[in-house]
């Protein structure tokens, strides 16, 4: 009787441990949902946090961690060696635009996932052209290859693409109309707020300036978090899954510029947008929502102010970027991979073991 007893707690104890050893296995997600505020660092945040009443969408994250951000030739990375590293998973020289230190491309996540038969896009508040959009779709020596980053987006098929820079589709020096090449390929233009939000079709290429728009209290106004949205609505069709990457890009602008009021009110128009990412989350329970940055700009630091009225007194050091790590914020499905002190690089590899992606 005594061995029978011994048996069952052996046994018991086993099945425990197997079921612990099951439900500890981290859940992946179908989708991912990359945004990057480009030069957002802890003060930028904060500042937004208190100008907007002591709080933000980002505190919605649980789980937090932070990368080092410099690039392979420098201390202090610029946003094309900053996003090759997320989209490639490979430190570069600052300028290289998905490209290794060898000047030679390397494959994308956002293409790796389209030939998987994921569903992607792109969204930036720059021209779609700039550094940080055009890491993740092209390959060029030089961040300054406008016109030759337009042409890679007719190399891979991304589903949507939402920014500024028509003119570099449709304004060319070698005077091909990339935007007929682009019609030619499915997809619907659209120029303008109005149209891209109408817009009902699978493909799209939307315009929301000639070269690059305007600021979040300009005439730009809040088309980020709405473009977001449009985004996920057009992704979220492929029963594959999605890849999608958005950018609060003109937070760095702010941070470049020393105003204040500047990186504030992108900081609260890119908070919207993680606030549309994560309400999609919330509710399809199977997409990880990632929030980093490139690094941060301006060496800025809350030195004064009131929670009270909602004021920040802030500082800078410089007008470029500074070497500081960089937070990380996650939220769903595979969230807990973030958490700790890693290289830019590995969210590279995270978003792509996640996803069960191989080049």
């Amino acid at each position: 009787m005594k061995n029978y007893f011994l048996l069952v707690f052996a046994f018991l104890l086993f099945s425990c441990a197997d079921k612990k050893s099951v439900d500890a296995q981290p859940r992946k997600p179908k989708n991912i949902i990359l945004l990057i505020g480009d030069g957002m660092g802890l003060a930028q945040v904060y500042a937004g946090m208190v100008a907007n009443g002591d709080a933000l969408n980002i505190e919605r994250f649980k789980h937090i961690g932070f990368h080092k951000s410099y690039s392979s030739d420098n201390i202090i990375t610029d946003s094309a060696a900053g996003a090759t590293a997320f989209s490639c998973g490979e430190k570069t020289y600052n300028g290289a635009i998905g490209v290794g230190t060898d000047s030679l491309p390397r494959e994308t996540i956002l293409e790796t996932a389209e030939k998987k038969g994921f569903a992607t896009g792109l969204v930036a508040t720059c021209t779609i052209t700039h550094a940080t959009p055009a890491s993740f779709i092209a390959h060029a020596k030089s961040r300054k290859l406008d016109e030759d980053i337009a042409l890679d987006f007719l190399k891979t098929d991304v589903d949507v693409f939402i920014g500024g820079g028509k003119d570099y589709f449709e304004k060319r020096s070698d005077s091909i109309n990339l935007l007929d090449k682009l019609k030619a390929n499915g997809y619907g233009i659209a120029t303008g707020d109005a149209e891209i939000l109408a817009f009902t079709g699978n493909k799209l290429a939307g315009f929301i300036a000639p070269l690059q728009p305007d600021s979040a209290t300009g005439t730009r106004g809040d088309i980020l978090h709405k473009a977001t949205q449009k985004a996920l609505d057009i992704v979220s069709k492929n029963p594959q899954g999605f890849f999608v990457m958005s950018e609060g890009s003109q937070i760095d602008w702010g941070g470049h510029a020393n105003k204040q009021t500047y990186i504030i009110q992108e900081m609260l128009d890119f908070d919207k947008a993680i606030g549309k990412a994560l309400d999609f989350a919330e509710k399809d329970g199977n997409t990880l929502v990632i929030v980093t940055a490139d690094h941060e700009t301006g060496g800025f630091a809350i030195t004064g102010g009131s929670i009270a009225e909602r004021k920040v007194q802030g500082e800078f050091i410089t007008t470029h970027h500074t070497g500081v790590m960089i937070p990380v914020y996650a939220y769903g499905p595979g969230a807990e991979e973030f958490q700790g002190i890693y290289q830019n690089t590995d969210i590279y590899h995270k978003m792509m073991s996640l996803l069960g992606l191989k080049k």
